[in-house]
């Protein structure tokens, strides 16, 4: 749940020689109404390694990995990955050519506490461009790729993940051995009280090693990655004006996911997940958890929430999360704010912040 839904906008921009984008409405348009795809309904029942490819019918969907790291001197890095799909008609979305109904999108991003470097590509389905496949299972558009080499049943188990542009490139192995896990209410997640949602799984348990090339210095790197998979159709209402989205890695093994949605004119719809080491998890209500913004950093004419008090009292969690670097701010076809975080407090660790709308 994050600024990988504004990208499906500019990929109907660019399907324009198909049908006509409807107006937008809300934010990013991601409150347009899409009753021709397939909906987002309670009780599905997810399956694996098929739920880990694509999902036709569907207007929107990404693969989507962050990753906290440090080399041998302990210095910090953070790179993303991520590819979207995105239906540019209902209906059968597959084809050859100029007949194939979907658009992909790739941002690629590495950054320490002194940089931040992002890329973009995209690519029309049907020439060969770009794809997901289950049977091995790889990901990817152009020379970016997420691709299994795991042995065992569990494409998931052993990853390879690899992208680049101008001033940054990252190759990294990513393993576990823990199943994934579902988000929100087994993996029906809500988006708003009106009732939007996504299907919604991770797997928050990679650990991670490789190398970080930034500015041409290559750094060796451990640490930890997070994969999310959403897809729906329409994700929020028309007066929900942007989110702030966390991932975090505790000290103590445990694993926390939070968003708020913000809207125009009332409270922000606020709900998280607290995975435990074993994989056992907690959802949170509103009621449960506090985002509080506390400090703000100048990027052009936008203020950008980087400081934040993040407190879940029924888990006696009390933090203060502080970017790696402030001015990670993803300034691209259509610009947001993705990086790297560490906190203190109650426990200590990292994770990944992404905030749009600012």
């Amino acid at each position: 749940m994050n600024a990988r839904w504004l990208l499906f906008i500019l990929a109907l921009l660019l399907s324009a020689c198909d049908d006509k984008p409807e107006s937008a409405s809300g934010f990013a348009g991601l409150g347009d109404t899409a009753n021709a795809y397939t909906q987002v309904t309670p009780g599905r029942t997810f399956s694996f390694p098929q739920d880990h490819g694509q999902h036709p019918g569907f207007r929107i969907e990404w693969w989507y990995i962050t990753a906290t790291l440090k080399d041998d001197k302990g210095e910090q890095f953070g790179v993303q990955w991520t590819l979207f799909r995105n239906a540019i008609r209902p209906g059968t979305q597959t084809g050859s050519g100029w007949n194939d109904g979907t658009m992909w999108l790739g941002h690629a991003a590495a950054t320490s506490a002194t940089g931040h470097y992002v890329a973009e590509r995209y690519a029309r389905g049907g020439v060969g461009q770009a794809n997901v496949t289950t049977a091995p299972f790889s990901a990817w558009i152009d020379d970016w790729s997420m691709s299994s080499d795991s042995p065992t049943d569990d494409p998931l188990a052993s990853i390879q993940l690899k992208a680049g542009g101008k001033d940054f490139r990252y190759h990294l192995n990513l393993t576990t051995a823990q199943p994934v896990v579902l988000q929100g209410n087994e993996g029906y997640s809500r988006k708003s009280s009106a009732g939007q949602a996504s299907y919604y799984y991770s797997q928050p348990f990679f650990d991670a090693k490789g190398s970080v090339e930034m500015n041409g210095k290559t750094y060796q790197v451990t640490g930890h990655a997070w994969l999310d998979r959403e897809w729906s159709s329409q994700l929020l209402t028309a007066d929900q004006t942007g989110w702030d989205w966390f991932s975090l890695q505790l000290a103590d093994g445990d694993r926390l996911m939070l968003y708020r949605i913000r809207h125009k004119n009332a409270a922000p719809y606020v709900t998280g997940n607290w995975i435990s080491v074993d994989g056992t998890t907690r959802l949170l209500g509103a009621d449960e958890l506090s985002l509080v913004p506390l400090k703000t950093t100048t990027i052009g004419d936008r203020q950008v929430p980087t400081v934040w008090s993040v407190k879940v009292p029924g888990k006696h969690l009390d933090i203060t999360t502080e970017a790696l670097n402030p001015n990670a701010w993803m300034g691209m076809s259509i610009p947001y704010w993705e990086g790297p975080v560490r906190f203190n407090g109650s426990q200590n660790g990292v994770g990944y912040l992404e905030m749009t709308g600012y």
